[in-house]
Order: structure tokens, then C-alpha cells, then sequence
């Protein structure tokens, strides 16, 4: 009987669990490894180290765990007796320069390279500066393997495509666009991606595999900053954006997005500046702008703060605002840069005083977060939503009221109707509402 492929994935975050998981049900060993032990005693037990709502994600890991497929460590010598290693590591950006940081990236390759059994395929499925494969991935694994060189490994880009709230779902059914150098690595990335991908994988060079990626996601950011737009001028003329959104969406081939308190996420807030990092004679003007209009959203949420409460008859200085919301997307634990913190900073600076909730996300230094929600509202002078968590869709306004101070809602993600939360007694602001 042949042995089962010897997969290592390296980082368990929201890419590594649900792939680790996905590839163990292919039939493939697989060791999640990552230098957080909390995760790693997670997925070694079968649970889910992720919080909000993962369709079919933590039946799977108990499942592979049970069947002896899945496991995991902090030791990089599994990499020892992989014949595939995936990297899943964070590929932030500097705060200041808006360049790539690839120190995660560079320790992983560092540990991979040196610990490479002869023959082993290595997909890259962090998100890349194009031209990163090339000038920064492959060196590394070369000077990491020594004298053996890349004759000792096939290296591919496979950049993921997952989304908070439907991991497993976007990792089996969208297509994968999959990078490489040459033939073989090419086949060989290929046949393991399709061991679980029902969609197609269509084959490319590393550079293009890294544009692909970062342009797909400066492409979502620049619709959104269209949509917020939109919404900043319907504030200022008194209609309501998302009337508008419904009426242009009637003419063929348009497709408004959304607007909102801001954009977060591990991706969309930082892939358009390593897209616009590799163009050194280009110099973009549309995606750095459009990274400034979403940017600007969450400061725009403060002004409706201080607007709501100056309606209200209270100064925004010593009023307590409860924030609603701390991941970034709804349904999930995820704040990774969430707008929810530019939103909070910002409001105190203007002299607030900030109770925040979520009933998924952990509190981080300097933003601690409250799960009892009835607590958070009490004694608040406004409440403001950032995250379209369902607990806030379903707040009865008309009891939340008498545990109120002052009743304002600043409304950032279009949870309700204005005129239904003026007639329940409150000030009502929102993005994009301009005849609120």
C-alpha cells in the first residue's frame, strides 16, 4: 500500500487551520506547525483555534484529528519528512512606509530551507509583493538548504483566496491561480492542489501569480472607496446612499458595493500598497487615493459621533460611547486592522470615554472588549455600530433605550433604518445617510 503524502503547513492562522484540515481529508498526513503553542495545542486536540462562525471547519478538525491524519507542533524538524510544505505566514506592511515587512516570511524560510527533504515541492500561499518570489523567497530557501541548492526543492506561488466567515468554502470551490518557474514545479503544484480544490488552477509565472493576487484585492478596496464616496456625498445633498446603491445597481453591468465605518482585514487594507510597492516608474495615483478615502471612514464615524451627541444635546468630551463591533467582518473573531481601531483612537482624542463590544473578538492591549452586552449599553450616551454582528441587528431599540444616558445611534454599517430608530426615541446618525 502506497504512504500517504507528507504535508507540513506552516503558520495556523486563518489560511493554515482550515488548509491543514482540508488536506488532512484528502487523505494526506498533515502537521500544522506555528510558534504559538495555544494554536498548536488546538489543533493537536482537534479544536478550532479561530472564534466566530466557520461552517463545517471545527467538525473537521475533530474528524482528521480522530482519524490520525492531523496533527501539530512548534518543532520545525516535521519539515524533516514533508514531501509538501506550504507557507501561510503574515506579510504586513510597515504602519509608517506602507513598504513589505517580511520578517515572519524570511524566519519561516529560514527554518524550511535548512530542514528540506531532497525533492520536496514548497508552495508559497502568503500574499506577495510582485517580484518577492524571485528577489526574496527563493534566496532565502537557497541560502537556508546550503549547498544543495534549489536542485533540492520545486517552489511554487499559490496565494489564497479565503475570507473570514467562509474558509472552508473559498479554499475548495474558487479557482487557485498557481505560480511557477518551470514544468515540473508546475505539474507537481497542480496535482496537489486539485487533491482538494473542485475549481480550476490556472498556471502561471511566479510575477504574474503575485500581481494577480495583490491587484484582485486593490481592485475590491478601490470599488469600496467608490462606494464610501458615494456615500460622503449623499451625507452632504440628503439621500441615502444605499437607496442610491439599489437605483444605480438596476443599470446593466454596474455593481456599487457597499459602504461603511471602514475597511479591515488581513488582506484588503494592506495588498494595495504591495501591489503599488513594485512600481517604481509607474507611480500609481487611484489605489493609494482610494486607500486614503477608506482610510478616512472611520474618522468620518467620530464626526458623526460628535454630530449625534451635539444634536443630543451633549458634548463628545466625557460622553460615554459604547462601540458595537471590534472584528472587522461580521460573524467572526477577526480584527486584524479593523477600522474599529482608528475609530476608537480617534474618539479619544476627541475626549470620549469607550466601553467596547463583541461577542466574538478578544480584547488586545490598550482596547479591552466586553462580552455582556446589556453591561456595555448601560449608562451609554451613544451607541455606535461598526460591525454588522447579528446580536446588534436584533437589538430591540425601544428596551436598549431605558439603559441609556443619552440615546444616540451612529449607525456605520446600515443595521437599521433611520427613520424606525428616530421614531424609538434616538438621534440617529449614519454613514451614508443623509435623510436619516
Amino acid at each position: 500500500m502506497r504512504a500517504a503524502v507528507q504535508v507540513v503547513v506552516v503558520g495556523l492562522g486563518y489560511v493554515g487551520v482550515p488548509l491543514a484540515g482540508t488536506v488532512a481529508a484528502s487523505g494526506a498526513k498533515v502537521v500544522g506547525l506555528d510558534i504559538d503553542p495555544r494554536k498548536v495545542r488546538a489543533v493537536a486536540s482537534g479544536r478550532n483555534p479561530l472564534r466566530g462562525r466557520e461552517p463545517g471547519l471545527p467538525q473537521l478538525l475533530r474528524d482528521q484529528v480522530r482519524r490520525g491524519r492531523l496533527t501539530a507542533t512548534t518543532d520545525p524538524d516535521a519539515v524533516r519528512v514533508a514531501d509538501v510544505v506550504v507557507v501561510c505566514v503574515e506579510t504586513p506592511v510597515d504602519a509608517r512606509t506602507r513598504d513589505p515587512s517580511y520578517q515572519a516570511l524570511k524566519g519561516a524560510l529560514a527554518a524550511v530551507g535548512a530542514r528540506l527533504k531532497s525533492g520536496a515541492l514548497v508552495s508559497i500561499e502568503s500574499t506577495l509583493a510582485p517580484g518577492t518570489m524571485e528577489r526574496v523567497v527563493l534566496p532565502a530557501l537557497r541560502r537556508a538548504a546550503g549547498a544543495r541548492g534549489d536542485r533540492a526543492f520545486d517552489l511554487v506561488h499559490c496565494p489564497e483566496r479565503v475570507t473570514a466567515g467562509k474558509l472552508l468554502y473559498n479554499l475548495v470551490n474558487l479557482p487557485r491561480i498557481l505560480g511557477a518557474r518551470d514544468p515540473k514545479a508546475a505539474r507537481r503544484g497542480v496535482a496537489f492542489y486539485k487533491r482538494f480544490v473542485k475549481a480550476d488552477v490556472h498556471v502561471t509565472d511566479w510575477t504574474t501569480a503575485e500581481v494577480v493576487k495583490t491587484a484582485e484585492n486593490a481592485y475590491w478596496d478601490v470599488q469600496i472607496a467608490f462606494a464610501n464616496e458615494i456615500a460622503l456625498i449623499s451625507e452632504e445633498l440628503g439621500v441615502d446612499a444605499y437607496r442610491v446603491r439599489e437605483l444605480v445597481n438596476t443599470c446593466p453591468w454596474r455593481n456599487m458595493l457597499l459602504p461603511g465605518a471602514g475597511v479591515g482585514g488581513h488582506c484588503i487594507p494592506k495588498d494595495p500598497w504591495l501591489l503599488v510597492s513594485a512600481a517604481f516608474h509607474a507611480k500609481p495615483d487611484l489605489i493609494p487615493v482610494a486607500r486614503g478615502v477608506n482610510e478616512f471612514m472611520p474618522r468620518r464615524m467620530a464626526q458623526l459621533v460628535e454630530e449625534g451627541l451635539t444634536a443630543a444635546g451633549r458634548k463628545v468630551k466625557g460622553a460615554r460611547v459604547t462601540v458595537l463591533g471590534f472584528a472587522y467582518r461580521e460573524g467572526t473573531e477577526d480584527a486584524r486592522n479593523t477600522p474599529a481601531k482608528p475609530f476608537i483612537r480617534e474618539l479619544r482624542r476627541r475626549g470620549a470615554d469607550v466601553t467596547i463590544h463583541d461577542p466574538y473578538a478578544r480584547s488586545e492591549r490598550g482596547y479591552a472588549v466586553v462580552r455582556d452586552l446589556g453591561a456595555a449599553v448601560r449608562g451609554a450616551d451613544c451607541l455606535a455600530i461598526v460591525t454588522a454582528h447579528d446580536a446588534y441587528r436584533r437589538m430591540d431599540l425601544r428596551k436598549v433605550r431605558r439603559s441609556l444616558r443619552h440615546r444616540v445611534l451612529v449607525d456605520g454599517r446600515n443595521a437599521f433604518h433611520g427613520p424606525d430608530v428616530a421614531r424609538a426615541g434616538f438621534v440617529y446618525r449614519g454613514i451614508g445617510k443623509g435623510n436619516a
